[in-house]
């Protein structure tokens, strides 16, 4: 498991595992999001399984599929409202954190600073650079 906080409130990860939970748990995450479709993985995480696993963990669990190169409105929508309506510390997942990173900055568009919502991620690894148009845009609606 590698946790990527972006924020104190919310971290980025690659694929996590079901036993993993328990982890994020004890690491003072409340809600786990799932960015990653089923089609992309074995049945062992899927979201069922992950959902089951989560909860019996004590966290909440939401899906938010993004599909690679499909980034919707709804995604950043959803992904908004499962960050804003926590009641603590968020955890989002896909396969390598990177649309996780992208629905969280588009979320955060026009609440913070295009250069933040670009840099946060960049030291982690995800370049958002190419985004900078679409943040820009968000950000004045």
């Amino acid at each position: 498991m590698d946790i990527r906080p972006l924020t104190p409130d919310y971290a980025v990860s690659p694929q996590i595992d079901p036993e993993d939970f328990a982890a994020i748990k004890a690491a003072g995450y409340t809600r786990v999001i799932n960015n990653r479709p089923d089609a992309e993985i074995p049945p062992s995480h899927h979201t069922a399984a992950m959902q089951a696993a989560a909860e019996a963990a004590g966290l909440e669990f939401v899906a938010n599929p993004v599909i690679g190169g499909a980034l919707t409105m709804a995604n950043v929508t959803a992904q908004a409202e499962a960050i804003t309506s926590a009641t603590g510390p968020v955890l989002a997942y896909c396969a390598s954190g990177n649309r996780s990173s992208i629905c969280w900055a588009l979320a955060q568009a026009g609440e913070k600073p295009t250069d933040e919502l670009i840099g946060i991620p960049a030291r982690h690894g995800y370049n958002l650079e190419a985004l900078r148009p679409q943040i820009e845009t968000l950000a004045k609606r």
